[in-house]
């Protein structure tokens, strides 16, 4: 695969000829899938007015008379928008991925594309998640003075609190103090208004689909790899359009703050970096596992620089980044006038129960399975499957730490890795969540039956989820449905014949590491 040139990739300057070029991209060949996948993100957003993850009581939707989109015929005339533009958006980036093993994809067009897509979806009501809520009862929990990782966003009485799922309201904030500071801003500046809050919230992800934006395709280039692939795989994929940024998740900025981190790492920035993915990790801890890599980076880059022995390096590299994320850590919670109790609450995941994890997988086949011929308490095997999960989390990431050491793709792959082990051996995961390891592997996992199985996995997980949140594992025909959907993204694009992929520039040292 290579990133073609086109017309639309010549450099014009100025508002005006950056605004030329858009039109003309619009109007070419290449721009109809960022029209096709344009229009289905309008049907969402008109969609979601009844279907998404609506308020319980919507005045907004009542003074302007579309209160029947969400009860009776008008729900399934809201569903049927939704799901149809969902579709398109799915045929739109499918069919981009063509482009990209055909050689046809070119950066410019997959960030053109990201605004086509992204625009309707502004205005959009949350859609396939209610966490929005649940954001912001948690920042008004700081503004009013409480400890959000003290007390569930129930002592709180407000009418933020009326859209929160009830399972969240007496659980404390997960999330890291840069987050948490985001929530308050938010809940400062519109009070308890959701509209606007939610509105106000989606547009503080933007910095993180800015930063992933900027970063995947430098991350790409730095081991040789496509930028314009991997556009398509961690920016362009509808686990993050219409999830993270359509859903409002604050994994939008947490991997964009990360993935920045690596870049400014592997571009021997690592001060940078470091502080980078320290923000990222005090927006949720996940982005932490990216930083014991960034060592061996920081390590190989001080050998070179100074001609090192290994031990000294290591023990500079270690010092300085345990230094620098203390104290970014240590100022962010500071001004947010928290401590560490948002750690306790990580666990409160918990309470999730789908077949995303292997964990929850294995005890949902016991029950159903053993089920038949013995009594089957589900949720005593669950909570040994779920010791079993941490436990191989636990023995697995420090060996895949040492184990890819040597060289920049090894630091990225192993971050990869141990995103996935935790992902998938954790005790719940949600959608979003395989966001994560998808913008790391955005640089990894480009060849053509790498992006066919991408692909179906991203197609399958955005199909069986509902657009108000909840999922449809437990229903045969849904995942069915979602299944057939899956099959049919991957053996599209598996089919795809291939071109020969041409060198690609890459900076730094890793041009002889990559290789290893």
């Amino acid at each position: 695969m290579t990133a073609s040139t086109s017309s639309t990739d010549l450099p014009k300057s100025g508002l005006g000829g950056q605004i030329s070029r858009l039109n003309q991209f619009a109007r070419s060949a290449a721009g109809r899938p960022a029209l096709l996948g344009g229009l289905g993100a309008v049907l969402i957003t008109a969609g979601g007015l009844g279907a998404g993850s609506t308020r319980v009581h919507d005045p907004l939707l009542e003074s302007l008379y579309l209160s029947w989109l969400r009860f009776g015929h008008g729900l399934v005339v809201s569903s049927t928008l939704l799901w149809t533009g969902v579709t398109l958006m799915l045929i739109a980036w499918l069919w981009l991925g063509r482009h990209v093993i055909t050689g046809r994809a070119t950066e410019y067009g997959m960030i053109a594309t990201t605004g086509f897509w992204l625009v309707p979806l502004l205005l959009s009501v949350p859609v396939f998640s209610r966490d929005t809520y649940s954001y912001l009862a948690q920042g008004a929990l700081l503004r009013d003075g409480f400890d959000p990782y003290l007390v569930g966003p129930v002592e709180n009485p407000n009418p933020l609190l009326d859209d929160v799922s009830p399972i969240w309201t007496t659980t404390t904030a997960p999330y890291g103090p840069a987050f948490i500071l985001v929530a308050k801003f938010v809940t400062m500046l519109v009070n308890d208004n959701v509209v606007a809050g939610t509105m106000l919230l989606r547009l503080c992800m933007l910095p993180g689909l800015a930063l992933l934006i900027w970063a995947a395709p430098r991350v790409a280039r730095h081991i040789g790899a496509n930028p314009a692939a991997a556009l398509w795989i961690c920016v362009l994929n509808p686990l993050v359009i219409i999830h993270l940024m359509g859903g409002v998740h604050n994994e939008m900025l947490m991997v964009g703050l990360m993935m920045a981190g690596i870049a400014l790492t592997l571009s021997r920035h690592p001060v940078w970096g470091v502080a980078s993915i320290a923000v990222a990790v005090a927006v949720k801890a996940t982005a932490g596992l990216a930083l014991p890599f960034m060592v061996w980076v920081w390590m190989r880059q001080l050998r070179e620089q100074r001609s090192l022995s290994p031990t000294a390096a290591f023990a500079i590299a270690t010092a300085a980044s345990l230094a620098i994320f203390a104290a970014v850590f240590a100022v962010l919670s500071w001004v947010a006038g928290v401590g560490l109790g948002w750690l306790t609450a990580l666990a409160g995941s918990v309470k999730i129960i789908n077949w995303l994890t292997v964990p929850t997988a294995v005890a949902n086949l016991t029950n159903a399975i053993g089920g038949m011929f013995l009594p089957v308490n589900f949720y005593a095997v669950l909570e040994v499957t779920r010791i079993i999960g941490i436990a191989i989390i636990v023995v697995t990431l420090p060996v895949v730490w040492w184990r890819f050491r040597h060289d920049d793709r090894g630091a990225l792959t192993g971050i990869a890795v141990a995103m996935l082990v935790v992902v998938l051996f954790v005790p719940a995961a949600l959608p979003w969540y395989y966001t994560w390891p998808l913008a790391v592997l955005s640089a990894l996992a480009q060849s053509r039956p790498a992006i066919a199985l991408i692909a179906g996995f991203s197609t399958w997980i955005m199909v069986i989820f509902r657009p108000d949140g909840a999922h449809g594992m437990y229903s045969w025909t849904h995942v069915l449905i979602a299944t057939g959907c899956a099959v049919a993204a991957w053996w599209w694009l598996y089919r795809t014949e291939s071109t020969p992929a041409e060198p690609i520039p890459q900076s730094g040292g890793s041009a002889g590491e990559s290789g290893r």
